[in-house]
């Protein structure tokens, strides 16, 4: 399994293309803000030959949903997220307006992920880890196999995510880092939903969040 991280949107978010030697790959936080983003996440997947199975949203802030309609009209394939982001895939468009972006709305409807759950592509799968704090519905998702680890916007590298809008609960992510987060492996690799990529080894000995819970 390997990705391919876009930076979209002036919010500089991270859109993963996760796919593996079959050519099936499932496309994380689709950020892509008008066509000439979106026509090149769409010419990168068509250049590949690549077959996307789901859009997966780790969680439904408006930077992270962008090009949800797009990609839906596009593929036509499933969205899934948790069930307690609907309120704020609801509000996306509206909370956009606030920021200054004007998006196509990326509709209520979607396919419920479930904590422990598995999505299987290809020959590939991530586990679903349910990780509220950033927000009520917030996910990390876990390639254990080859210790890859995408974690929306709950860790970054070397911070850790906003907690102050709505539906945010700092003791909520610091409980989610502590009992979902510290005890995978230090050889993770971690892809954050903006900014670079790390490793939880970088992180337990840099980020001053993670060390306050060693």
């Amino acid at each position: 399994m390997e990705c391919k991280t876009f930076f979209f949107n002036a919010l500089r978010t991270c859109c993963y293309v996760v796919y593996d030697q079959t050519g099936d790959c499932i496309i994380i936080d689709p950020g892509c803000f008008g066509q000439t983003e979106e026509q090149r996440l769409a010419a990168y997947i068509k250049s590949n030959n690549f077959n996307p199975r789901y859009i997966v949203n780790t969680h439904c802030h408006f930077d992270h949903l962008m090009g949800l309609a797009f990609l839906r009209q596009t593929y036509d394939i499933p969205f899934r997220t948790h069930p307690l982001e609907a309120e704020t895939l609801k509000r996306a468009s509206s909370h956009a307006l606030l920021f200054g972006f004007s998006m196509t709305g990326p509709g209520t409807d979607y396919t419920p992920l479930d904590d422990g759950e598995v999505l299987a592509f290809g020959i590939s799968s991530l586990k679903v880890m349910h990780t509220p704090g950033h927000s009520p519905g917030s996910v990390c998702l876990y390639g254990e196999q080859e210790a890859m680890l995408f974690t929306g916007d709950l860790l970054f590298a070397g911070s850790v995510g906003r907690t102050d809008l709505p539906g945010g609960n700092y003791d909520h992510l610091m409980d989610s880092l502590a009992r979902k987060i510290m005890p995978l492996p230090a050889n993770t690799l971690i892809f954050p939903g903006h900014g670079p990529s790390s490793s939880l080894e970088r992180e337990f000995a840099g980020n001053p969040y993670l060390q306050h819970l060693c």
